[in-house]
């Protein structure tokens, strides 16, 4: 299972990777970030979407896997954060402005898979973004807030609306807190199910799991390998795990 699969593009191997790529280039719509090169960009009717990288020569360095997500947040955009796994990768760390109930403001992290076409001189700026959290090996899905809290006893870690920035720090021996360098792209979320879609792709004809769902500070898309989800979902529910975060300035 990769990022790939949790949009229906199910991959084992390194060749499966290849095949996508080579299937879909008949289908990407460009996107010049001179003097970087290119994304080309591929979008399926379900909401996946793949951006492709090439320099200016037109090799291929880098993709992405990349979905439309249905939920809006309001972000302070502080930095941009490069790679170095190609020119055209590259994050924003950013501060969650608030929920509806006017608190929540903390740190992440976002990877953005058009992150050559933001420009970053203006920061730090207020924006909306929408987010998605690709599914983990450890995603759990609860009926509702109470099967949450009875299955977890006395382990509870989180509360049901729980968003931890595990990108942004590791841990000394001695439990202390230390900033990554670079940071991650990675947060441990838990939140209630407002909506959710068993989708399938267009493309290849494979089926995925997408959930809007209420977190602390706001909304996430989440989108999840069938295989990852072992009862089916329903509004009200709770998702837990450990998650990679997209996202995409709109």
């Amino acid at each position: 299972m990769s990022n790939l699969s949790d949009i229906g593009f199910p991959v084992e191997n390194e060749q499966d990777v290849n095949k996508v790529i080579m299937d879909i280039l008949p289908h990407l719509d460009a996107v010049p970030c001179p003097p970087h090169g290119f994304y080309y960009k591929f979008e399926d009717d379900s909401g996946a979407l793949i951006y492709l990288q090439t320099n200016a020569a037109q090799e291929i360095i880098g993709f992405n896997p990349a979905f439309v997500a249905e939920s809006r947040r309001l972000v302070e955009i502080e930095a941009a954060v490069t790679r170095d796994t190609s020119d055209l990768d590259g994050a924003f760390r950013c501060t969650n402005k608030h929920d509806e109930a006017g608190v929540s403001e903390y740190p992440f992290v976002f990877d953005a898979p058009d992150f050559r076409v933001h420009d970053s001189t203006g920061l730090p700026a207020t924006k909306t973004i929408g987010l998605t959290a690709f599914g983990s090996s450890d995603l759990e899905i609860y009926g509702s807030p109470e099967e949450y809290r009875s299955a977890a006893g006395d382990d509870l870690d989180l509360a049901n609306k729980s968003f931890i920035p595990s990108g942004l720090y590791s841990f000394s021996k001695d439990g202390e807190p230390i900033e990554r360098d670079p940071p991650q792209a990675h947060a441990i979320i838990a939140g209630r199910i407002t909506q959710w879609q068993k989708r399938r792709n267009g493309f290849t004809d494979e089926e995925f799991y997408c959930f809007v769902v209420e977190s602390f500070g706001g909304f996430v898309d989440v989108v999840a390998d069938p295989r990852l989800v072992k009862s089916e979902p329903n509004v009200g529910g709770i998702v837990k795990g450990s998650f990679w975060l997209s996202g995409k300035i709109v």
